[in-house]
This record gives C-alpha cells, sequence and structure tokens, in this order.
C-alpha cells in the first residue's frame, strides 16, 4: 500500500483527530512546495502571495476581502518548528479531550478556539495604541489558538487527570495546561504579541465551551451542523434500501446498555485517581470504541 492509499485510508477511516493533523501537514507541504517553485525560478513573491491567501490580516479592510481568512489561517504553518510542536501538543491533549467528550466536539472546540484567537487577534491590533505602526501589514497564521482551546478545555474537563513529565513525575492535567498558557501566551509577550492575543482568545474559547457543556448546551454544536450541511452537498446520494429486524426484547437491550454504561463510568472514574496510564488494554480499547461511537 502506497502513501497515497495511506493517506485516503486515514482521511476517509481515520479519526477526526488525526484528519485534523493531516490537514494541517498538507498545508505546511503546500507551502514549503510554494517557497521551492519560487527560489528555483528566482520569484520570492510566490510564497508570500499564497501566504497572503491563507493568513488572517489584522486589518479589518483587508479582512472584509479575505474572510476566509478567519478559517484557513488556523491550518496555515511556515516554519517546521511552530507545527511540530503545535501538533505534538494537539495529538496529546486531543487523546486526553476525545476519550471523555468524542471526536465532533473536538471539531468545534478547534474551530471555536481559531475564531476566538482570530476576533482577539484583529480586535487587539485594532485598539491598543502599541500595534497602530504594524495593523495594515501584519498577519496570523497558526493552529496555536485552536491547540490552546482543545488544552483549556480538557483541563477545565478533567482537572484532576494525572500525566507522568519527565523529571517532574505524576502531575495533575491542570497545572500542565496553566503551564503551557503561561509560558506561551503570558511571558515576554512584547514578542510575537499577536501569536499570544490569539493563544489568549483560544484559551478563552476552551473555557467557555467546557462551561457550557456543564450547563447542558454545547456552544459550538452550529459548527458540526455546518461542516455536515457542507459534507452532505458533495456526498454522492445512496438508493434507498429497505430491510427489517427482529425487535430485541427492551428489559435486555436495557439491561446490556446499562451494564455498558456503568463499565465506561467506571473506566472514567479510574482515569480520574489513577491517570490514564492506570487502563489496562482491554479498558483502553473499549474508551476508544466508545469515543468513535460518539462521533
Amino acid at each position: 500500500m502506497g502513501i497515497r492509499e495511506d493517506i485516503k485510508r486515514l482521511l476517509t477511516n481515520g479519526t477526526t483527530l488525526s484528519r485534523l493533523i493531516i490537514i494541517n501537514t498538507a498545508v505546511f507541504l503546500l507551502l514549503t512546495l510554494a517557497g521551492i517553485a519560487g527560489f528555483l525560478l528566482n520569484s520570492p513573491e510566490i510564497s508570500s502571495k499564497v501566504l497572503n491567501i491563507v493568513s488572517v490580516p489584522s486589518d479589518l479592510k483587508s479582512l472584509l476581502y479575505r474572510p476566509w481568512s478567519v478559517i484557513t489561517y488556523m491550518f496555515t504553518h511556515k516554519d517546521i518548528w511552530h507545527i511540530l510542536f503545535n501538533m505534538l501538543w494537539f495529538y496529546w491533549f486531543g487523546t486526553i479531550f476525545t476519550g471523555y467528550l468524542g471526536q465532533r466536539k473536538l471539531v468545534s472546540v478547534y474551530v471555536l478556539g481559531g475564531i476566538f484567537g482570530a476576533v482577539v487577534y484583529v480586535a487587539s491590533f485594532n485598539i491598543f495604541p502599541a500595534f497602530s505602526g504594524v495593523v495594515t501589514e501584519s498577519v496570523a497564521i497558526g493552529a496555536s489558538a485552536s491547540v490552546m482551546a482543545v488544552v483549556i478545555s480538557t483541563a477545565v474537563y478533567a482537572p484532576d487527570y494525572a500525566v507522568h513529565l519527565f523529571l517532574l513525575g505524576r502531575i495533575r492535567i491542570r497545572y500542565v495546561a496553566l503551564g503551557i498558557f503561561i509560558l506561551t501566551s503570558i511571558l515576554d509577550f512584547s514578542t510575537n504579541s499577536g501569536g499570544k492575543l490569539a493563544h489568549m482568545g483560544g484559551a478563552l474559547a476552551g473555557y467557555l465551551y467546557t462551561k457550557s457543556l456543564r450547563k447542558g448546551y454545547e456552544m459550538g454544536k452550529w459548527i458540526n451542523t455546518v461542516i455536515d450541511a457542507v459534507a452532505t452537498l458533495f456526498k454522492p446520494q445512496k438508493k434507498m434500501r429497505v430491510t427489517y429486524k427482529r425487535a430485541s426484547d427492551d428489559l435486555e437491550y436495557n439491561r446490556v446498555k446499562a451494564e455498558h454504561q456503568a463499565r465506561i463510568n467506571a473506566i472514567l472514574d479510574k482515569i480520574s485517581k489513577g491517570g490514564y496510564d492506570s487502563l489496562t488494554k482491554e479498558e483502553k480499547d473499549l474508551l476508544f470504541t466508545e469515543s468513535q461511537r460518539k462521533k
């Protein structure tokens, strides 16, 4: 099986987490190829023009002509270290997130974090005097705001989830998330201040999203609704096929369902007390299967 088939299989049958990582990687490779083409043709403006299409500008007039950039920028990276660290954090926290909340909610938090990040970034550059001299030329790229939303959302939903960190040992995830936020969004604020402002927007989105779930509604549910509607437009219609199945006994069905839910609750309780690594392989497989069922 070739690389093309492997990628197609991951996009078709893979998890939402793997699909988002693949999209980020594909955009990064396209930008890299554009840079190579610009070098070979002695036209460095090729790379900058392509980047200009997908990056979100802080200038409101430019944003008016590139509204799609509010979405495309959150899948765009130009530097190898930028995408590497973003995707590592995303994979780590995304795995924990989907274990609790499922694949579909991951999309909601990712996109919502990116939108909040863009709004805070653009608003700040047009409000604060510190950016008055660069507002017309500044642009933002990267999944950092989206990843930060996933990090904070996970930590707020399961604050006592414990992980093992090199040299630090066992530590609760809320402290890990707090450390990431301070290091990437607060310290040395004058350097890449636009990116740090976007991180803050993403963190706010992750916090509000989880709080909305606690109150009984999903703040970003509309995102999946829009994605489903768009996907339906490009999905070939299948002929209706009617089949008949023998109805199962209601009492037996309810008993099996209750036992299954009790098993899942016991696994989640075990995670909160001992961390994900305390699970057996069977428990991890069951939790993964359950997260796929929620897609």
